[in-house]
């Protein structure tokens, strides 16, 4: 355990950020699922419309560095690719 108190204190620094980070993580993910499931729906629009909403969601995350920019950009362009892909 930490022993002066800007040991501690950056302790409970990281666990806040930690949670932070874990939570926003689950988001993007979150935000990929529905964007894949909309896409096995087949619903053109609906899931054009939730890969809007979601790269909203990706890069904003990209943005504070929780994922890295080039993983979002992977992210965005494959669920553009399957959104384009539907019939």
């Amino acid at each position: 355990m930490a022993n002066t108190a800007q040991a501690r204190k950056r302790a409970r620094q990281s666990d806040k950020q930690r949670e932070r980070n874990t939570s926003q993580r689950s988001e993007f993910r979150t935000a990929v699922k529905k964007v894949i499931k909309a896409v096995e729906a087949g619903d053109k629009e609906a899931a054009k419309a939730v890969y809007l909403e979601s790269v909203s969601v990706i890069d904003s995350i990209a943005d504070k560095k929780i994922v890295h920019k080039n993983k979002a950009s992977r992210h965005k362009s494959r669920l553009n690719s399957a959104v384009k892909a539907m019939a």
